[in-house]
């Protein structure tokens, strides 16, 4: 990789309107949040928080919907779903099936241990893009103990194969962490959707970073980051280094509101990939009021529940919550 090609992470603002349609996660799902002025705050792990703030308008939440065996269910009605803020009902205010474009950064692992596996992650990252809303635009990063964006978000998918198809590896570390913040300020500066959406394909875990594990999961909250997705090509590592691995990327994925995968070979990867696109492009969006106006500092827990007649025990998947709190930057464009 050349070094001339190397990026900056540059942090900048979120415009007010561009959170409008803003995507925040769940424990395996996403929510955005229409505001005026809307900002995210980082907690524990254990509860991944939203900061609303006082001229909120509604908290939209991106929910998967399962079945039995855990298979999508996607012919639900409005009348299908209910919400509950702080365990009491709230009326829903929005409803929608449609196929959102998204904005989506894939960061691959292009440290020495992933040489033999580049050609096979390139045409996975390929497939999962043609597989892909035909308007979403996506960025290519490598990194080993540095980040190199080898393209730029674009909707070309020539330029974004002709990126994947250098098959670079370099020796060193793998910086994880820090690819994962830069990243999500890129998408933050440069995306042109609200939904916005992380892949990283890696085989190691992190070992280069200045960040830490809750540093980097705390900027994803606070910055109103991006849905992670990981992919964990850990069939070939040694236990103990698996085991550290599968508990970061497992740990990203869920507190960012993605989610995890493990392929059992590098035959696998590819399937992987598709299920990643098939479970982006099947989410349901909901929206609601929140009960609680002005700037209270709480917790507020969402709960978000679905029937569907003959089927019982639906499953979803959305962020856990919000917290309210005095808005402290104004925005200025709305991003479309």
């Amino acid at each position: 990789m050349q070094r001339s090609r190397r990026e900056a992470a540059t942090s900048n603002q979120r415009s007010a309107a561009s959170l409008l349609h803003a995507a925040v996660l769940a424990s395996c799902a996403l929510v955005g949040i229409h505001s005026a002025h809307a900002q995210q705050a980082a907690t524990s792990p254990e509860q991944p928080i939203v900061t609303l703030h006082e001229h909120v308008e509604e908290v939209v939440l991106y929910c998967t919907v399962t079945g039995a065996g855990g298979t999508p269910v996607a012919d639900l009605r409005r009348e299908d779903f209910s919400i509950l803020e702080d365990r009491k009902s709230v009326p829903l205010a929005y409803f929608s099936h449609d196929d959102v474009p998204i904005s989506l950064a894939l960061l691959l692992d292009g440290s020495g241990s992933m040489k033999a596996k580049r050609a096979a992650v390139a045409t996975a990252a390929l497939d999962l893009i043609r597989a892909s809303n035909p308007e979403d635009e996506s960025s290519v990063t490598n990194f080993a103990d540095s980040a190199y964006r080898d393209q730029a978000l674009t909707t070309d998918v020539t330029a974004l194969q002709h990126a994947l198809e250098q098959n670079k590896s370099v020796s060193g570390g793998t910086a994880l962490y820090d690819t994962v913040i830069s990243s999500a300020d890129d998408l933050a500066g440069h995306a042109h959707h609200s939904r916005q959406v992380m892949v990283v394909i890696t085989d190691g875990h992190d070992n280069a970073s200045a960040a830490d594990l809750a540093a980097t999961i705390g900027r994803i909250q606070r910055g109103n980051g991006p849905e992670i997705y990981t992919i964990g090509l850990l069939y070939d590592t040694p236990s103990s280094d698996a085991g550290r691995a599968k508990k970061e990327l497992r740990a990203l994925a869920e507190q960012t509101g993605g989610m995890s995968f493990f392929p059992a070979s590098l035959a696998d990867v590819d399937r992987v990939a598709l299920e990643v696109a098939k479970d982006i492009r099947s989410q349901y969006t909901l929206a609601f009021h929140p009960m609680v106006t002005g700037t209270d500092d709480q917790y507020h827990r969402i709960t978000v529940r679905a029937k569907k007649t003959g089927e019982a025990g639906l499953q979803v998947r959305t962020r856990a919550g919000f917290v309210r709190a005095p808005s402290r930057e104004q925005g200025s464009e709305d991003k479309r």
